[in-house]
């Protein structure tokens, strides 16, 4: 792989190291505090580390936090190259976009956390977002990023909408309200998914546009 593919120096300064921190930090966190409820209420914890990876939040911030623990340090590997890839930063920069659009548009208004809960909630869906854009306008090489790489960028929202769908009928729970089958049905949850799915190529869009418009400047 060429160099340009890789982000150009190993080591990006103390702000990525801190980003990276802040965003381990903000998992941690909220596996802590799923871990502290359930120990609270006499339920099984690996029940909570089942609810805590059902999360498309979670998982995207782990995305996230491993790209920046990755451009925060040296070293030469197969998933360095990977998740460095401005490819690949493209998408993980779209998925946490949609992130943030879709809890403040569609969940932020279904509940009111409070102390630590809080905390977690405005790092994984506000803070975090903003520090992985931040970190792919200024870091990341720009001008390889073409349309129809929004394609694969898809299959991962697809993917876990799948797996959410396929575990909610397993365990009988859904992490998202938008697509509690056993409350709206499996027809108007699946038009959720589509809207959601809509939803994020039009950040795709918005990312590669940003990306080709910086690269040729």
């Amino acid at each position: 792989m060429s160099d340009k593919l890789v982000l150009t120096r190993s080591g990006s300064g103390i702000a990525v190291k801190i980003a990276a921190l802040l965003g381990w930090f903000a998992l941690i966190l909220q596996l802590c505090l799923i871990l502290a409820s359930r120990w609270q209420g006499g339920k099984s914890l690996l029940g909570g580390v089942d609810i805590f990876f059902s999360y498309f939040t979670v998982l995207t911030n782990i995305l996230v936090a491993l790209v920046l623990s990755y451009a925060a340090t040296s070293g030469d590997s197969a998933l360095r190259r990977f998740f460095l890839n401005p490819k690949v930063q493209g998408g993980v920069a779209a998925a946490i976009v949609l992130v943030g659009l879709a809890y403040n548009l569609l969940l932020r208004h279904v509940w009111d956390p409070q102390g630590w809960q809080w905390v977690a909630d405005e790092l994984l869906h506000d803070v975090m977002p903003l520090v992985f854009m931040f970190y792919w306008w200024f870091c990341v090489p720009k001008a390889p990023l073409q349309w129809r790489d929004i394609g694969p960028w898809l299959l991962y929202p697809l993917a876990y909408f799948i797996y959410a769908l396929v575990r909610g009928a397993i365990v009988d729970a859904y992490p998202y309200p938008f697509i509690e089958v056993n409350t709206l049905g499996l027809t108007q949850v699946l038009i959720n998914a589509v809207m959601v799915l809509v939803g994020f190529v039009l950040v795709s869009l918005v990312v590669v546009a940003l990306d080709r418009r910086k690269g040729t400047r």
